[in-house]
């Protein structure tokens, strides 16, 4: 029977996504709640909050979207320009690499004979590859993707945002505000509780967190909104 396990790389990655999705999420639900539930407090005109809400929800997905492309991208540029380098040293000093990678070997606790061992069939086989994972951690044929985590984030976001912008444009007037921070508490402490899950933290902890800030951002949005259409009435 095969008991081949995924390599902790391939599944820390999954769960890096997975997390860098319930963030998106997360971010969607509160900025768009908090906006959408601003304007409400100042006009009940359904046009006017759907066209905030729609312009806040392209706003936010384009914003996360661009940052993630331009963080991962410099992290891309720094592991390409990481790899470099290795790839320079291992041509021009090979045998002090080859030591540099047995002593890595016996600090995880293998004896010298074995690391050294280890060092030189790993070294033959792929000498890149080798010094990339046990000094930089990073795979060279895995490198980070920009386009990737722009669009997870872009879509993440958007879906976040969805739904406090359908509670308050499809409930009645009186019934828009309550029913829409409501949405957004629970689906806010779903994200809260899948966040903590991911990471192992205390669940409790992490959705009360989550739902205390964005009750404070809907509450002060909310406010605002009301002495603005009140000053301008």
């Amino acid at each position: 029977m095969d008991h081949h396990e995924p390599h902790d790389e391939v599944t820390g990655d999954r769960m890096n996504w997975l997390r860098a999705g319930v963030l998106g999420a997360n971010d969607g639900i509160v900025s768009t709640a908090s906006l959408v539930v601003g304007v409400a407090g100042a006009t009940t005109d359904k046009a006017q909050i759907l066209v905030a809400g729609l312009a806040g929800l392209f706003a936010g997905a384009m914003s996360m979207a661009s940052g993630e492309y331009v963080s991962v991208s410099s992290q891309r540029d720094a592991e390409r320009a990481l790899l470099a380098k290795e790839r320079q040293e291992l041509k021009d000093t090979p045998e002090e690499e080859l030591e540099e990678l047995t002593e890595i070997y016996e600090n995880k606790g293998l004896d010298a004979d074995t690391a050294e061992q280890v060092a030189r069939q790993l070294t033959e086989h792929d000498a890149l590859a080798a010094h990339a994972d046990a000094e930089l951690h990073i795979d060279p044929d895995e490198l980070t993707n920009p386009w990737g985590a722009a669009i997870a984030s872009f879509l993440s976001f958007t879906i976040g945002a969805l739904l406090p912008l359908a509670a308050i444009v499809l409930t009645p007037t009186s019934l828009r505000v309550p029913v829409t921070v409501l949405a957004a508490v629970l689906t806010l402490a779903l994200t809260g509780f899948i966040s903590a899950r991911l990471s192992g933290a205390g669940k409790r902890r992490a959705i009360v967190r989550n739902v205390a800030g964005g009750l404070i951002a809907m509450g002060v949005t909310y406010a605002i909104g009301s002495l603005v259409g009140q000053s301008i009435g």
